[in-house]
């Protein structure tokens, strides 16, 4: 799920502030301690490669976060895919995997939970080496 500034339903707008607010935008319970990620990823870069060998090949951590510059697209279980780009706050469901667009470097800021994401970036720092 992903959803761009303009569409987040204004909850407050008061003379110099304005509050957005998407509800339910996934489902964090039982994952315990979430870490607060920073990525910066070149164009074209697929990770799905890297991801070989986890259960179905895909991230098994769900990710909420905001794309700060760039396009990216988003492969789930399911094959269906979805585009997140500059501007835009998502959720990733686990079972994904993430191409960045071929134009432009992306930056992206994640929230995760530690334990399930850990799983993915060790198991992609045994692949690159």
């Amino acid at each position: 799920m992903r959803i761009a500034k303009h569409d987040i339903p204004v909850r407050m707008n008061a003379p110099g502030a304005v509050a957005r607010q998407q509800m339910d935008f996934g489902d964090a319970g039982g994952y315990g301690t979430i870490s607060g990620e920073y990525f910066s990823l070149a164009a074209g870069t697929d990770i799905a490669p890297l991801l070989q060998g986890l259960d179905n090949d895909l991230c098994p951590a769900p990710h909420w976060g905001y794309v700060l510059e760039g396009e990216l697209t988003v492969t789930y279980a399911d094959g269906s895919t979805e585009q997140a780009a500059g501007g835009d706050l998502f959720h990733w469901p686990p079972g994904h995997t993430v191409k960045v667009g071929r134009d432009a470097d992306a930056e992206v800021v994640l929230f995760s939970p530690q334990h399930e994401h850990n799983v993915a970036i060790d198991h992609m720092l045994r692949k690159v080496g």
